[in-house]
């Protein structure tokens, strides 16, 4: 993604209603510091679109790594600062103040490696510049001499 804020704002509103709709279908209810995080998240897999030239899964293994250590900042605002108990992993083996564990870090793989596929055609969908950069540099590594 580039710096235009229209394409942060469509990617960000994006991000937010997907995930929120998302946990309500698995959990039945969000909270609204989850949708930001769902939002600021696909921003960042989207901006990896551009910034980091690797395959999908390796930019889903950084974009699980981004939103397990914000679900853990968030968590701990949420839940251990201000007490309103959106979630807990205390159940879960080698949770992390009950905040983040293992098994959700899984799900938020798998989850990213669909981001990271929706955020390229996303991209793709919009004409924006980083996904036209990306490919003309894929273009000319591959072309004949």
């Amino acid at each position: 993604m580039t710096k235009n804020p229209g394409e942060y704002i469509a990617a960000f509103l994006f991000g937010f209603f997907a995930y929120a709709f998302f946990e309500i279908a698995v959990r039945g209810y969000t909270h609204w510091t989850m949708g930001i995080l769902g939002g600021i998240s696909f921003c960042v897999i989207g901006s990896m679109e551009h910034s980091l030239d690797a395959p999908a899964a390796v930019r889903a293994l950084f974009a699980a790594v981004f939103v397990t250590a914000s679900e853990f900042t968030v968590g701990v605002f949420d839940n251990l600062i201000m007490g309103w108990r959106v979630w807990d992993y205390s159940d879960r083996p080698f949770n992390l103040l009950g905040q983040i564990c293992p098994q959700f870090s899984a799900v938020w793989y798998l989850l990213c490696f669909a981001a990271v596929l929706i955020a390229k055609r996303f991209c793709r969908q919009y004409q924006m510049p980083a996904v036209r950069e990306t490919e003309a540099v894929t273009e000319r590594r591959f072309a004949a001499p």
